[in-house]
C-alpha cells in the first residue's frame, strides 16, 4: 500500500503541477508517479486532482505485471481491467488509464518519476500542424540544458496498453541517435516529464511550458530558426552546463503553499 512509502516528493510534485495559474492541468487532468521499489510504482489514482492531491490519493500497481500486458500483442483492455480490478480490491482505488505508459517511461527510459500533464502552451501545438517544431532541433541554450537536444513526438493514439506499446517502441528507434528522451509530446493529448526526482520533473515541465510559448510566439511573426546542430551539441556537452545540470537536479522542491 502506498502508506508504506514515502510520497512526500511525489504529493507536492503534483499539487505544483495542479496550481492553477500554472495552466498545466484542471479538475482531474494529468497523473504523476514515482518508482517506489524494484518492482513497485505509485501512481495517482484515476478521478483524483493533482491540485489537491494526498498520500491516499495514488496507489501501487507491479511494474513488472503492467509491462507483461504492453509486450503482449496478444493482450488488451480486458486484461488491463483485470489487473486493475485486482489492484481497486486490494487498495479500494483504481490507477489511471496511463498507469502503462509511465511503467515504459520507468522501465525502458530509466525514469524514477514521471509527470503527465496538459500544458495549454503545449497542447495549442499539439493541436496544430506545426507539432513537429517540439521534437525538431532545439531553439535555445536552456532548452538543451534541461530537455536536451531532441524531445520525442508521438501521433496520437488510443491511451492505455495501445499507447503505451507505441512509445515502447519508439524509444528503442529514438535512443541509439539522441539517448532517452526527457520529453514525450502527445499529438492531440500532452506531455510526459521523465525525471530522476520530483525537481527535475517539474523543471521539465517549466521548460516544455516555456520552449511551447516561445515557439508559438515565434511562429506568429515568421519560420522558426533552430539553433545549428553543432550548436547544439556543444551545448550538451560542455562541462559548465553539465555543472548547471546538476545543480538542478539537487535543488529542493518546494511545497505548494494552501490555497
Amino acid at each position: 500500500m502506498t502508506s508504506a512509502h514515502n510520497l512526500t516528493d511525489l504529493v507536492h510534485l503534483s499539487r505544483t503541477l495542479g496550481e492553477p495559474w500554472r495552466r498545466f492541468a484542471i479538475l482531474a487532468e494529468g497523473n504523476t508517479s514515482q518508482r517506489v521499489a524494484e518492482d513497485q510504482l505509485a501512481v495517482k489514482a484515476t478521478g483524483r486532482s493533482l491540485r489537491h492531491a494526498s498520500p491516499s490519493d495514488f496507489v501501487v500497481v507491479s511494474l513488472r505485471r503492467l509491462s507483461q500486458i504492453v509486450d503482449d500483442s496478444e493482450a488488451g483492455d480486458p486484461d488491463v481491467a483485470r489487473y486493475f480490478d485486482e489492484v481497486e480490491t486490494e487498495q479500494g482505488m483504481r490507477p489511471s488509464v496511463e498507469a502503462l505508459l509511465h511503467v515504459v517511461c520507468v522501465l525502458d527510459a530509466g525514469a524514477t518519476t514521471v509527470a503527465h500533464t496538459h500544458p495549454e502552451s503545449v497542447n495549442a501545438l499539439l493541436c496544430s500542424d506545426r507539432a513537429d517544431v517540439l521534437a525538431g532541433p532545439p531553439i535555445f541554450p536552456d532548452q538543451v540544458v534541461v530537455i536536451g537536444r531532441r524531445a520525442l513526438l508521438v501521433p496520437y493514439t488510443d491511451p492505455g496498453v495501445v499507447l503505451a506499446r507505441v512509445v515502447r517502441a519508439r524509444l528503442t528507434d529514438h535512443a541509439p541517435q539522441w539517448g532517452m528522451p526527457r520529453a514525450i509530446y502527445l499529438q492531440n493529448h500532452g506531455l510526459f516529464a521523465l525525471g530522476s526526482s520530483a525537481i527535475h520533473v517539474l523543471q521539465l515541465t517549466e521548460m516544455a511550458d516555456k520552449v511551447s510559448r516561445v515557439l508559438a510566439a515565434t511562429l506568429s511573426v515568421g519560420n522558426v530558426v533552430p539553433m545549428t546542430e553543432e550548436s547544439a551539441e556543444r551545448i550538451d556537452t560542455r562541462d559548465d552546463e553539465q555543472i548547471r545540470r546538476t545543480a538542478l537536479a539537487r535543488a529542493t522542491l518546494q511545497q505548494p503553499g494552501n490555497d
